[in-house]
């Protein structure tokens, strides 16, 4: 059997590897567009590789990816982050999980994946061609597909199976050519970034984090909860970009011009938040208000949070009347500021879109249009939040659709 994986990434590799296994007569070629194979497994995580989650609750993990949770559920079935973490390690490649339920390897090293992908599949005899772009596919009457290939030393070749592993693509032109083989293509848009408050005297306070917070899109109820980190150019940190991550067409659709509502509070009992600083205020009536503050809040987010509500932070807490009480539930509560555009989070680049999974047999994926041809990986219309989550849809899927059933 004759098999063909164009996409030398993650998702690439791990479904060249899976044919195999599973088929140790076949003959599969990996070709990649680019002159360096796994190169955004490279930057993963910082060049340390975030590869899984130790998140072992199926229904936990399906909530992590906003567009194809429901989909994979049954996938994640036959190779989940378990057995995702067996496999690596089986191959010679300690993992550590952190206390966010990262898994990365033990060598902090994102190097150490790409050997073991690059290893493996050398050991399967797998044949990588790098600066080689698929041109054209084209389905034959036997069953068969013809690939047109850039390299005109090997221009046109049939295959008898096909996986289509190239990620995702910022841009609708670069799924026209799936879409010309009769494939519902969802529209490409950015996910997972940061956001700019240009105008915001927030950013005043880059490097201060909170750690619990809740994040809204205001007039809509996509909301996220986590840590917010502030930078010079406005807001990042899981939270963030969890909530571009599900927010990601709306927010598109609004240009990336939009009020986001923060809860410092984690906590969306007003009555609760405003009997704490009561309480607070009644235990600390000679203080001034600048150095009493409710235990999760940062000190200088505190006084800047005190500004906005125009209070002297040498006020004493007796000197705080309900009015100021109020204001300082509302800023805890709901602090409102204008984003006004986006930016790349570090050097990853995840898009939500890509090939509708109504275009695919989500038991073995294979296309519903073109028979012998697969898809694994980005390409899909699948994405997740950052946490490792992404990588897994590409053993997941890489998996699945090498087993060419």
């Amino acid at each position: 059997m004759r098999v063909a994986v164009i996409g030398g990434g993650a998702a690439g590799f791990f479904a060249a590897i899976a044919v195999k296994d599973n088929y140790p007569l076949s003959t599969v070629k990996i070709f990649e567009k680019s002159t360096i194979p796994l190169s955004k497994v490279r930057i993963s995580g910082g060049g340390r590789c975030n590869l899984t989650n130790a998140c072992f609750s199926l229904d936990e993990l399906c909530k992590a990816y906003p567009r194809g949770g429901k989909k994979l559920k049954h996938l994640f079935r036959q190779f989940g982050p378990k057995e995702t973490i067996e496999w690596f390690e089986s191959r010679g490649v300690p993992l550590v999980t952190q206390e966010d339920n990262c898994i990365f390897p033990l060598s902090q090293d994102s190097q150490s994946i790409i050997s073991c992908l690059l290893n493996e599949s050398k050991r399967v005899v797998t044949e990588l061609f790098t600066s080689t772009e698929v041109t054209s596919l084209k389905g034959l009457p036997d069953g068969t597909i013809e690939l047109e290939l850039s390299d005109p030393n090997l221009h046109y070749q049939i295959f008898d199976k096909v996986i289509v592993t190239t990620g995702g693509s910022p841009k609708m032109r670069g799924l026209e050519w799936l879409e010309r083989l009769n494939h519902v293509i969802e529209r490409p848009v950015p996910s997972l970034f940061s956001f700019n408050l240009p105008g915001e005297s927030i950013t005043k306070l880059m490097g201060v984090v909170a750690e619990n917070t809740i994040l809204t899109i205001q007039g809509s109820k996509i909301k996220s909860h986590g840590a917010l980190l502030i930078t010079h150019w406005g807001v990042s940190g899981p939270a963030a970009l969890k909530l571009s991550s599900f927010g990601a067409r709306l927010l598109n659709e609004m240009c990336y011009n939009f009020n986001l509502s923060v809860n410092w509070m984690d906590d969306t009992d007003c009555e609760r938040v405003t009997y704490t600083v009561k309480d607070l205020l009644n235990s600390n009536l000679n203080r001034q208000i600048s150095g009493v503050k409710p235990q999760n809040i940062p000190s200088r987010l505190w006084r800047h949070l005190l500004e906005r509500c125009d209070i002297d932070e040498n006020k004493r807490c007796s000197e705080i009347g309900l009015k100021g009480v109020n204001k300082i539930v509302n800023a805890l509560t709901n602090d409102i500021y204008r984003v006004t555009g986006k930016s790349a989070y570090k050097e990853e680049f995840v898009t939500c879109g890509g090939v509708s999974l109504k275009s695919v047999d989500m038991s073995s994926l294979e296309s519903r249009c073109v028979k012998n041809l697969y898809f694994a990986g980005e390409i899909l219309d699948i994405d997740a939040i950052t946490g490792g989550y992404n990588l897994q849809n590409a053993w997941t899927t890489g998996y699945i659709a090498g087993r060419l059933l």
